[in-house]
């Protein structure tokens, strides 16, 4: 039950991530802003997850995990309010913010508490499991934002999000169990979560995660056009399409936690080398639509089988603490960041809305290269992956 209440807040946090883009034109209207000045209710999000994901989760370093999330579910309550009530442009891009803090640190620090709660054999699924609630967010998102906002507006949504935060919050209250938020030993103070960056295989993992997720979205961001500009898709179908991809996403995420859990670095440099695979056939077959179809589910499902392996792999890495986690998060939003710009680059220069593909594939390549040195590197060390027991591992042997 435990893992389910973290599920819910993954998925009331994914929620606000993704349901903005279906409101944007709402909003700027209501706020009479332009549609770049809303377009940093995103972008916006997007820079605090990576900036916060760092600073939060060393603010709070040494700190009883559980209290921490729920404080971190309590603060995503009060963004989404402020974005509810905003009267004006300033406050809904505050209320964003604000929001946009507890991500990455929850994702971080949570993924540390769903290991806790079962044998170390399946900490991949667990984290896996914690993640599900993000990747429904993803399929959900954008059409529930749509929907309820067309009904009754799109504050009606963010009041809904409000909603599902609290229930959220009681849920980790009540369902997580305090002994599985203790920080043991001395992983906790800042110091010595510092210290952890000294491996080696913390920067390999980090550097492959911001590789993969900056290959995958960087043609991700430029979709739609290619759906309408080279398939030949109405503006009407994107809608569907974006959720085979969200499906793709669920999927992968429940595929890569067990094969990671069966053999973590195996399972991630498969996942990576079937997504450049995918990109690159997306790129070719592009103009087919029943090729298409099959290609962004692919690509949800390639491109989500890695996150669980690699949050735990840093992790690992890393002794257990919750900062390498964290930072796993914001390598993932700076990924993001550098690919779309990328992808905007080769557009820009000619190559069409096939080029962010191409791209998106050769970026995934160099990041098989990396994780396939991390895995022999560690493998030569005799770590199979990992310098060190975890305190989550031993907490579990205890």
């Amino acid at each position: 039950m435990g893992l389910l209440a973290l599920a819910l807040g993954g998925f009331g946090i994914g929620l606000t991530e993704f349901v903005i883009a279906g409101l944007l034109p709402q909003v700027s209207r209501s706020l009479n802003v332009s549609t770049a000045a809303a377009g940093w209710l995103i972008s916006g999000y997007a820079l605090t997850v990576a900036v916060g994901a760092i600073g939060v989760t060393a603010a709070t370093a040494g700190l009883p995990r559980k209290p921490v999330l729920v404080g971190l579910v309590a603060l995503f309550v009060a963004g989404n309010l402020l974005c509810a009530i905003a009267p004006n442009y300033p406050t809904m891009l505050l209320g964003r913010v604000v929001a946009a803090l507890c991500h990455g640190t929850f994702f971080g620090i949570g993924s540390l508490v769903a290991r806790r709660l079962v044998p170390p054999e399946r900490a991949s699924r667990a984290v896996a499991m914690m993640f599900a609630g993000l990747t429904v967010a993803n399929v959900l998102g954008v059409p529930f934002g749509a929907l309820v906002g067309e009904r009754w507006g799109w504050r009606a949504t963010f009041w809904a999000i409000t909603a599902t935060g609290a229930v959220a919050l009681a849920a980790i209250a009540v369902l997580v169990p305090g002994w599985a938020g203790r920080v043991s030993g001395g992983a906790g103070g800042l110091r010595a979560q510092l210290r952890s960056f000294r491996s080696t295989q913390v920067w390999l993992t980090l550097t492959a995660t911001a590789l993969g997720y900056g290959g995958m979205f960087g043609a991700f961001s430029y979709l739609a056009y290619t759906f309408t500009e080279v398939t030949g898709f109405s503006t009407t179908d994107v809608a569907w399409l974006l959720v085979v991809y969200g499906t793709g996403l669920v999927v992968g995420n429940i595929a890569g936690g067990r094969g990671a859990d069966h053999n973590r670095d195996v399972t991630l440099i498969v996942s990576l080398i079937g997504l450049a695979a995918t990109l690159t056939a997306f790129g070719l077959l592009a103009s087919s639509r029943p090729a298409s179809v099959i290609l962004v589910f692919l690509l949800g499902v390639f491109g989500f089988a890695t996150v669980p392996g690699m949050i735990t792999r840093v992790t690992d890495a890393a002794g257990g603490v919750p900062l390498a986690a964290s930072a796993n998060v914001s390598a993932s939003n700076v990924g993001n960041a550098v690919g779309a710009w990328l992808g905007g680059l080769v557009i820009s220069a000619g190559w069409g809305y096939t080029g962010p593909l191409f791209v998106g594939a050769g970026v995934v390549g160099v990041g098989v290269g990396v994780m396939g040195w991390a895995a022999w590197a560690a493998r030569a060390a005799g770590a199979a992956g990992a310098t060190a027991p975890t305190e989550d591992t031993v907490a579990q042997r205890s």
